[in-house]
């Protein structure tokens, strides 16, 4: 066929055209024209393409398995599925990543591209249904109401891998960061005052365990998406799926996608709950919530270059401004943060549509599917970014942060211990109005002998706990 020829496919509705060239049928031409919303195709989320295929060829052995499906018909639903797990036919997968119908139109694209494919390698033209059919055949024993979750799952399960990978790597950047910046004196900030002394390592050690901590919460979530609900059919009964198939399908899914699944102990709960797809989307939220603090940190940090904080330099990356010569700005920060602008608004988004279930079936499953995937998409290629273009290429500022903590007020804090609050006080206040140093008045004060002053401001005092002082006691 070329791509002017037509075949006519037939559904509830009547006879419809189709482009000869393609391997989808007539729901799915009817949802390109039902759902011209975004314009973004679910071929956009090839976890998802993949993770459909995977469910349709587990569903296949199985029915194989129970004696439903002949030899060779599953042959080639197998080797279709196959095809498209490697990455192939995807362009096939056209409807709208936002559609009615609870993924209807999803799964009805995935069962009329698999059967076209399978019916050219049977030898048969595509179209020619009664020799393998999308729901007959295809979609045995199922309902758009398992399959479209279960793919989902799977799915999720396949990209939040990738985003766990990419956070690993991100905290590995910054725990390299904190062992390179271990031994440089800066002042630590509460309220965006000066606080106490630490090193800019403590600080970037910080940033490895936040980022550390999200990654660990995703493995948690992960055991909530691996509850499936395939073998439940339209409402979680089982009505037209075999006594046996639910069990089966289960054990070879797991044995297609190598994920740790398990079929719900009700699968009329699970047909309509999307309360696993809420609380990774409050994971989500939190690793973008903690990225974006992380971020703002950066760029304040490395504001400037002269009339901000100045502590560390970013990487230059890209001409800054059309206006201003020689002006660079923090842009991979900044792009971090709109992703995470984004993460919190696709959260809004999941939390309305998992709201607006009824009765046996959540029908808003694709505005969660759409969002949770681009979710886990940008924060991915987020995590990318800012590690390869920001994190591994940041520098410090050693003189200049050790100059602020020389005249930090707040480095009175450390004396403390040894002059008491009162005094310490007094010399906060003095130093402030008359802008002097705090070592200076101490030792014009003669508060502290110049070698014990000196031994208390030694960078390694200034950032850990302070051991204690007995009567007669040595400083440290």
């Amino acid at each position: 066929m070329t791509s002017t020829e037509l075949r006519r496919e037939h559904d509830l509705l009547g006879d419809y055209e189709v482009p000869g060239d393609v391997y989808y049928g007539v729901h799915t031409a009817r949802a390109l024209e039902n759902f011209p919303i975004t314009g973004t195709p679910i071929a956009r989320y090839p976890e998802l393409i993949v993770a459909l295929a995977c469910v349709k060829l587990a569903a296949a052995r199985t029915n194989h398995r129970l004696g439903l499906l002949s030899a060779e018909r599953t042959d080639a639903i197998v080797t279709a599925c196959e095809e498209i797990k490697a990455g192939k036919l995807h362009d096939q997968f056209v409807v709208d990543v936002i559609q009615g119908g609870a993924g209807t139109s999803t799964n009805m694209n995935a069962n009329e591209v698999i059967a076209n494919r399978g019916l050219e390698l049977l030898g048969h033209s595509r179209g020619d249904y009664p020799r393998l059919h999308p729901l007959e055949h295809v979609n045995l024993g199922q309902s758009t109401n398992d399959v479209y979750p279960t793919a989902v799952k799977v799915g999720l399960q396949f990209a939040v891998h990738r985003l766990q990978l990419a956070m690993t790597e991100l905290v590995s950047a910054f725990a390299e960061k904190a062992v390179e910046f271990g031994g440089h004196l800066k002042m630590g900030r509460t309220q965006l005052q000066d606080a106490v002394p630490m090193t800019l390592g403590q600080e970037f050690g910080s940033y490895a365990v936040m980022v550390g901590e999200d990654a660990d919460r995703l493995g948690e979530a992960l055991v909530l998406i691996s509850e499936i609900n395939l073998g439940g059919t339209a409402i979680g009964t089982g009505l037209n799926a075999h006594l046996d198939y639910a069990g089966l399908v289960c054990e070879e899914l797991c044995a297609v996608t190598e994920l740790p699944l398990v079929t719900a102990s009700n699968l009329v709960e699970a047909t309509q709950d999307v309360g696993a797809f809420v609380q990774l989307s409050g994971v989500l939220k939190r690793t973008a919530v903690k990225l974006s603090k992380i971020c703002n940190d950066l760029r304040l940090l490395s504001s400037g270059p002269r009339a901000g904080f100045g502590e560390i330099n970013l990487p230059p990356v890209q001409a800054g401004s059309s206006i201003m010569p020689g002006k660079v700005n923090p842009v991979i920060p900044e792009v971090v943060n709109q992703v995470a602008f984004e993460v919190v608004g696709n959260d809004i988004a999941i939390s309305m549509a998992a709201e607006g279930g009824q009765l046996q079936l959540n029908a808003f499953e694709p505005i969660i599917a759409h969002s949770l995937f681009e979710s886990l998409a940008h924060l991915t290629a987020a995590c990318d970014t800012l590690r390869r273009r920001c994190v591994v290429g940041i520098t410090a500022n050693v003189e200049h942060m050790r100059s602020t903590v020389d005249r930090s007020i707040g480095l009175v804090t450390a004396l403390n211990p040894y002059i008491g609050y009162e005094a310490a006080t007094r010399l906060a206040a003095d130093a402030l109005s008359t802008d002097t140093d705090i070592a200076s008045l101490v030792l014009d004060r003669g508060l502290l002998t110049p070698t014990d002053l000196a031994k208390i401001l030694q960078p390694e005092n200034l950032t850990r706990p302070w051991r204690g002082l007995t009567d007669g006691a040595e400083l440290p």
